[in-house]
């Protein structure tokens, strides 16, 4: 049992290590969130990915109305400010290591091995990383700050849908439960 309950467990680290992490956030432990009511956004910075940051904007007013705040850019109780960065995404260095296990007559055992080839894939893979900052208008500070990001090969319709999901798992964070 000790042998298959070892193979097990390694099966499990490598899908766990396999799953996306979750999204960060921080934020100002002596504000009351409970005063939020209603919010901005402010104008975005400039970005070389306009897409993106269009989807982004829209999807936090969807997020933030579907939470039971309310748009109001005449008298917010808190800014939306956001930030996306795009990098190439790290290459794999191609060197995978291998355990097997195998009989061979009467006895058995257990292998270990490594190989090195050559990486595949796309030369154009991405990681996009969208912050999310909520700012108190009045003090003009930063009482919540939240971040994620996801790997992409393309645009199109699947990075709409996982900017969406990044945005939707930031702000799921947000008001923070004390």
């Amino acid at each position: 049992m000790g042998y298959r309950h070892f193979i097990n467990l390694l099966l499990a680290v490598a899908l766990l290590s396999a799953c996306s992490s979750k999204p960060k956030n921080d934020y100002d432990l002596n504000y009351d969130f409970n005063t939020l009511h209603d919010f901005t956004q402010l104008a975005p910075s400039s970005t070389d990915d306009p897409l993106s940051a269009q989807r982004i904007q829209v999807e936090i007013n969807t997020q933030l109305l579907q939470k039971g705040f309310v748009e109001n850019p005449a008298s917010p109780d808190f800014n939306v400010a956001y930030a996306l960065l795009t990098q190439d995404k790290p290459k794999d260095s191609g060197l995978s290591i291998g355990l097997g296990t195998g009989t061979f007559g009467r006895s058995g055992g257990i292998g270990i091995g490594t190989s090195v080839g050559v990486p595949l894939g796309s030369d154009t893979a991405k990681i996009q990383t969208i912050q999310i900052d909520i700012i108190d208008p009045k003090t003009n500070k930063l009482i919540w700050r939240g971040s994620d990001k996801f790997d992409f090969d393309a645009g199109g319709n699947e990075k709409a849908l996982d900017t969406a999901k990044a945005v939707s798992r930031i702000l799921a964070q947000f008001p923070p439960k004390k």
